[in-house]
């Protein structure tokens, strides 16, 4: 089933703007993270291995690698620049600079994504991601909050509270840089209670753009250990589906949904097995919209 006539997606955010079909290209700069470098922590989050999502291209430039991900795309002839592995914000000013005006380079660049912790998001860089927006970018400040429960993000060893992300946001409204807040479903010791209340204050502070992922079990990470012993299970397809739905009907028609699922490749997903696509949680969503309401349309 068909997703857009239940939910403000991105791609149906983008097309609304330029009139064509815009597609992300994932870059990897090189950064690395303060919860993996020493400075907060070693081993980062439990959760996180970063082959799940992107191949190690750190050695390629930055345009080097916008050429190549824009050959394996099809049906798009505008982009956006995602620098999405690691901390992306996580380096000196200058290097910031150089980094983002190499990606944004090219005339079918339209816009700039750049993921990052909350903890790491000085007014420098959001002046910087100001300043392309003036320029008539699309820009995205993508923050990856996981959860606003402290003992949760204690338990994943996140590095940060939920205060850091309060504040982020704060001051990304004072310079008119919208945010997308990361959402994982399913982590450890959380109810579905706590996940509505995460989306709920979330929402309270404000937010543009939303992105939901399953807990998912990759190799590499701490949190593999924990599943092989019985400790951590991941959400079922159909519990994932039902509250990914009902938070979907739960916000506002204008926030931009980015992602409402996520996948790994093989051989890094260890579980859950339906995540190797990201067909059969987007079905289950779309059908379960379709049958009780799909975005801004929560149930009373």
């Amino acid at each position: 089933m068909q997703l857009e006539p239940y939910v403000n997606t991105l791609g149906r955010h983008l097309k609304s703007r330029f009139g064509t079909r815009v597609r992300k290209l994932s870059l990897h700069a090189g950064f690395t993270c303060p919860n993996r470098d020493g400075t907060l922590g070693r081993g980062g989050c439990t959760f996180c291995s970063v082959l799940s999502f992107s191949e190690d291209k750190a050695e390629e430039s930055v345009s080097a690698q916008i050429a190549a991900r824009r050959a394996e795309l099809k049906r798009a002839t505008r982009y956006l620049a995602y620098f999405q592995a690691y901390t992306n914000t996580y380096a000196e000013v200058e290097e910031l600079r150089r980094l983002y005006a190499a990606a944004v380079v090219d005339a079918d660049i339209v816009g700039l994504c750049v993921g990052t912790r909350p903890d790491c998001v000085p007014d420098a860089v959001l002046e910087i991601l100001a300043d392309y927006r003036a320029q008539g970018f699309e820009v995205w400040l993508e923050l990856g909050l996981q959860s606003a429960h402290d003992a949760t993000l204690a338990r994943i060893n996140r590095g940060h509270g939920f205060a850091a992300y309060a504040d982020a946001v704060a001051r990304a409204q004072r310079y008119d840089v919208p945010v997308c807040a990361h959402l994982i479903l399913g982590l450890p010791g959380e109810t579905t209670a706590m996940m509505h209340e995460t989306h709920a204050r979330v929402l309270a502070l404000g937010v543009e753009g939303l992105k939901l992922h399953p807990l998912m079990i990759v190799k590499g990470c701490r949190m593999a250990a924990e599943y092989a012993r019985g400790e951590t299970l991941p959400p079922t397809l159909p519990d994932y589906a039902a509250i990914a739905a009902d938070l979907i009907r739960r916000t506002p028609p204008e926030v931009v949904f980015h992602r409402i699922t996520a996948t790994a490749r093989e051989p890094t997903l260890i579980a859950p097995d339906w995540c190797y696509t990201s067909f059969p949680a987007a079905n289950a969503i779309a059908v379960n919209l379709a049958a009780y309401g799909g975005q801004g349309r929560a149930l009373r």
